[in-house]
């Protein structure tokens, strides 16, 4: 091995652990989902579980942080990311607003967001 390839495996290397100690940003913005679970999660409940699983998928689907569930597209139109991040009041307005719309308004029959978390399940339906 000469020296000019042991420097470009030298180099990919520390790029690689460099680019993985970046990692992914969050989907979820961290007060909107600390207030979720404040406000709805009880520990050792099964929405607990579910919340643990689904992480940022209780309001997001697929693998873009733009992507919404219809619960994170509900909560969307009251609050915006960066305005609304530090302001925990308006937060918890949301959610409490949010929860009493229905997860599916072309269903007169479908349950309130809040009856879904209430059941234990993910508000925006199973995970994708």
């Amino acid at each position: 091995m000469t020296f000019r390839s042991l420097k470009i495996r030298v180099f990919s290397l520390a790029l690689a652990i460099g680019l993985g100690a970046i990692g992914q940003e969050a989907f979820a913005i961290k007060q909107f989902s600390d207030q979720f679970k404040e406000l709805y999660v009880k520990e050792g409940t099964p929405l607990a579980a579910e919340v643990e699983t689904a992480k940022c998928n209780v309001c997001h689907k697929g693998k873009k942080k733009t992507d919404r569930n219809s619960y994170g597209e509900a909560l969307a139109k009251l609050l915006d990311k960066k305005a609304d991040k530090d302001d925990i009041e308006k937060i918890r307005k949301a959610l409490e607003t949010v929860a009493n719309e229905s997860s599916n308004p072309e269903d007169p029959a479908a349950p309130t967001f809040g009856d879904l978390i209430e059941a234990g399940k993910l508000p925006g339906g199973p995970v994708e």
